[in-house]
């Protein structure tokens, strides 16, 4: 089939550039870690094409640093730069569900609502019990799913890369937290119950709790030095 090689290429590009953020996420990649586009194109046994434009992806994406004559570095993010992403988020979130209730009926399909709820209850668990990697996984479709109910896809893939890079400098922390469960949100069905109700004011508070509940942390790791 013509053309058939770069979509197979491309697919690869993207299984790898997938592989690789769930690696920095779970931990398993570390902020500062090293490699270069040999050492991923043998482990995952596959070209150097695919991987070097993997790597170019996620360095766009914030995630990675191109190290001049080295390779590639997972990049260090700091408390400002946490703040930051927190900032950043609150004001594209803030506008989501501003969207939303505006509108003021249920928004989404219900096959919509039904699938964010799911992701809601996944989410949920894996917080109360303290299951960060798994959490990470369902928190990241929970808010990607949320924030498409707005119906653009610019918005929900700004988020979805904010909260991305959000975990990625959490993650270091919070494997090394012994009190793990009591710092992590697990309000997500809350708050898809008050989006469904079109009750403002549960959703202003709960976003605000949300928001407050990350620059909280974030200046206690600040007071403690990190």
């Amino acid at each position: 089939m013509p053309g058939s090689g770069a979509v197979t290429r491309n697919t690869l590009r993207q299984q790898i550039a997938d592989a690789l953020r769930d690696e920095v996420l779970a931990g398993r990649l570390p902020p500062g870690q090293e490699f270069t586009v040999k050492q991923i194109a043998e482990q995952y046994e596959v070209s150097a094409t695919p991987v070097r434009e993997a790597l170019v992806d996620l360095s766009a994406q914030g995630l990675l640093e191109s190290v001049q004559h080295r390779g590639f570095r997972v990049k260090v993010f700091t408390v400002d730069d946490f703040r930051g992403m927190i900032e950043a988020r609150i004001l594209i979130v803030d506008g989501i569900f501003r969207r939303l209730v505006e509108r003021g009926t249920a928004p989404g399909s219900g096959e919509q609502l039904v699938s964010v709820r799911r992701r809601a209850e996944q989410a949920q668990q894996a917080a109360e019990s303290g299951s960060l990697e798994v959490l990470i996984g369902y928190d990241l479709r929970f808010w990607r799913e949320l924030g498409g109910l707005v119906g653009n896809a610019y918005i929900s893939e700004f988020l979805h890369r904010i909260r991305v890079q959000c975990w990625v400098f959490a993650v270091p922390y919070l494997k090394s937290e012994p009190q793990l469960r009591s710092l992590l949100w697990c309000r997500h069905i809350e708050l898809l119950d008050a989006v469904t109700r079109v009750d403002a004011d549960e959703v202003r508070r709960l976003v605000h709790a949300y928001n407050q509940h990350a620059l909280d942390w974030a200046a206690d790791l600040q007071a403690a030095g990190e």
